[in-house]
């Protein structure tokens, strides 16, 4: 139940009728949640909702007689309600999701072609806690991009510039969960095309933080992309960590590399913050800073304390700002954060508490 005792209302939007069935019957089993109706294209879910508005609504993209990114942008439009994209895990699924993302949708659940039933029985913890966090979405906090509409393959790679090739000593490593799509493009559009190289672990399936990152890349100044195994971390350039792998940190002489790679979750996450903030601690010390932005759950917080505890300087996004705040509130009881800001200061931080070397 939710604190207020009152059950948590979802509303069902997908074409399939074993995925409305399935999400139904799983989503029944949690006593937090009421699923109130489940509809196979958008024009009958907004039958539905003119009798009872949900709390939350799970959404596909593809359906007949209205897409599901039209409908999101309505929705936003007129009463904002807090969105989770049940989405296909192909490449065009990918973009799609990107685009629903940037129109205001606050997180993913992914769905395979084949074997969906079985995929999504053995999802049912993460697809309740997805709803249960998008429940607590501050919708006022939710920002539209102003490019939602505009397909994410249109996103150009940036060159790499040659003030990229030379030695940062210092590095910036960032975790966020939901609302954190959102955040971090509040975040990197607003850096210079010179800052201190960037980690991310955003959490996020496979296959999406591909298009994520390519997606930023074409708005932000700085380049952005998704991390490989044995990235430099470079100034003007922010490294996200793929969906599925973790990303940890390592000195290389004077630099600091990425290492991507596979093991089981931690916190319940693949990525996890927490497994990239210790290695920041471990590796970078006094020489780096640490965010923790809006999203569920406690993954980064004992890693952010660790590198407090290692002379890093660590911040917690504040919980006005928050679309969910749950990760800044753990790391700030846990003593992990040296400030709390919010949102739209981080950047100019970024930028006075981080120095590149050789600009």
């Amino acid at each position: 139940m939710t604190l207020a005792g009152k059950k948590i209302s979802v509303l069902i939007v997908d074409d399939s009728a074993v995925v409305r069935q399935v999400l139904t019957e799983m989503l029944a089993k949690d006593r937090a949640i009421e699923v109130i109706g489940a509809a196979p294209d958008p024009l009958f879910a907004m039958k539905k909702m003119e009798t009872q508005w949900p709390d939350v609504i799970v959404l596909d993209i593809e359906m007949p007689r209205m897409d599901g990114i039209t409908f999101l942008r309505k929705i936003m439009s007129e009463r904002p309600t807090p969105v989770v994209i049940c989405s296909t895990l192909t490449q065009k699924g990918a973009e799609t999701t990107m685009q629903a993302l940037s129109a205001g949708a606050v997180s993913i659940i992914t769905k395979p072609r084949a074997g969906l039933k079985g995929f999504l029985q053995d999802s049912a913890n993460d697809v309740a806690t997805a709803v249960k966090a998008a429940s607590r979405a501050r919708m006022n906090n939710v920002r539209v991009s102003a490019s939602a509409s505009t397909p994410v393959e249109t996103a150009h790679v940036a060159p790499v510039r040659s003030s990229m090739l030379k030695t940062t000593q210092q590095l910036v490593a960032i975790g966020t969960s939901t609302g954190g799509t959102q955040a971090l493009e509040v975040v990197l559009t607003a850096l210079p095309s010179m800052c201190p190289g960037i980690v991310i672990v955003q959490h996020m399936p496979e296959r999406f933080t591909d298009m994520f990152a390519q997606r930023l890349n074409g708005l932000c100044k700085i380049q952005v992309r998704e991390a490989r195994d044995r990235d430099r971390v470079l100034p003007g350039l922010a490294l996200i960590a793929p969906g599925g792998k973790h990303m940890k940190i390592e000195r290389s002489g004077a630099h600091y590399i990425t290492r991507v790679f596979d093991g089981p979750p931690v916190n319940r996450h693949k990525p996890s913050v927490d497994v990239l903030f210790k290695s920041v601690a471990e590796q970078a010390g006094k020489n780096s800073v640490g965010f923790i932005l809006t999203g569920m759950g406690d993954d980064g917080a004992r890693g952010l304390k660790q590198m407090r505890d290692a002379g890093a300087h660590t911040v917690a996004q504040d919980e006005k700002s928050c679309i969910v705040f749950g990760m800044p509130k753990e790391a700030i009881a846990l003593g992990a954060a040296d400030q709390i800001m919010g949102l739209h200061e981080v950047a100019a931080h970024i930028m006075r508490s981080a120095t590149v070397d050789h600009l």
